[in-house]
């Protein structure tokens, strides 16, 4: 990009991202997890690369440096954390659209050669199956949501703690491991929709040019809220949504459903939202059915055809009244 707006910190690869912003956003809170209605777990960007540095200890150790490892799920915070762990100095990532139906997923896991999976519980039985089949690599089945291992199953949080004596003890393997931001890190399959999926090579290099474009021509600081709601699976979720966030030391928030975009909205105090505009006509539509139930609709109509030509901040205060009757019903 030619016109830089805002200054950008400097980085080579996502390891080095993570370095050098977790100098800088430490204590303040990366993400906010709902655990049940009205409460939450705060995660800090230091807790977070804690983690990640913990995850990547334990899979080396597991023998799995340099291999190929795929990660499937629903947008969650485990996701996120495997994917960094794999990719900041164990192998290379192979996100797989959670979409797959079953005989779609056991030929992309032959086709990519991935030798241990990530996988939320949805997916467990499915997996399992596919382990036993004969053309694949696959050696290690990791679950999201398991707290211990077992039945030949690892669980990421077992595998956390097993990272952290690992660090204690002084095995810096993943710590210190050396990035080449050219080589292939990210392996991505095309949808596959009018012929065979293709193979889509990234390396650190593409995806890190692509944050600090984001970051010279977008203000966000670490107190803005991310919503994370597209498949985090395709490319722009996982740079916009949810690499780019870390970059800025922002916090992430993840969506309950479709169902719940403008109440997640509200609850949360989003301010950064990556969208296609079929979600951006959806909110549209359940904003505008709240106006209808409220009887406010004539009104704001009429309010938008005289203040059309009016300036944002001026808008923002004509319709205060309606936003914050809106933000009561949803």
């Amino acid at each position: 990009m030619d016109k830089k707006l805002y200054d950008t910190i400097k980085i080579n690869d996502l390891k080095e991202m993570l370095n050098k912003t977790r100098e800088l956003y430490g204590d303040k809170p990366a993400y906010q997890i709902k655990v049940s209605e009205g409460n939450y777990e705060i995660l800090t960007h230091e807790q977070v690369r804690e983690q990640i540095d913990a995850l990547g200890t334990a899979l080396i150790d597991l023998g799995l440096k340099g291999k190929r490892i795929a990660v499937i799920g629903e947008n969650r915070y485990e996701w996120e954390i495997a994917y960094l762990a794999i990719v900041c100095g164990t192998g290379v990532v192979v996100p797989f659209d959670k979409s797959l139906p079953e005989n779609e997923l056991e030929e992309l896991i032959e086709r990519s050669q991935v030798e241990a999976i990530f996988y939320s519980k949805k997916y467990e039985e499915m997996i399992q199956r596919i382990k036993y089949q004969e053309k694949n690599k696959l050696k290690h089945l990791i679950s999201m949501d398991l707290e211990t291992n077992k039945q030949g199953i690892y669980a990421q949080r077992e595998l956390i703690e097993k990272g952290r004596k690992l660090l204690e003890q002084g095995n810096r393997e993943f710590v210190d491991s050396k990035i080449n931001k050219e080589e292939m890190s990210i392996m991505l399959f095309t949808s596959g929709t009018t012929s065979k999926s293709k193979v889509v090579a990234l390396s650190h290099q593409n995806i890190c040019s692509n944050l600090m474009d984001l970051g010279s021509v977008l203000d966000i600081t670490s107190e803005d809220t991310f919503l994370s709601i597209l498949p985090i699976h395709h490319v722009f979720e996982c740079t916009v949504g949810f690499l780019f966030s870390l970059y800025k030391g922002a916090k992430t928030v993840f969506c309950d459903g479709m169902r719940h975009i403008v109440e997640n909205l509200n609850e949360y105090q989003v301010s950064v939202m990556a969208c296609v505009p079929a979600i951006y006509e959806k909110i549209f539509k359940i904003i505008r059915k709240g106006i209808e139930k409220q009887g406010k609709l004539e009104e704001i109509l009429e309010k938008e055809e005289q203040y059309k030509e009016a300036s944002m901040e001026q808008k923002k205060e004509v319709f205060q009244e309606i936003h914050r009757n809106v933000r009561r019903k949803n």
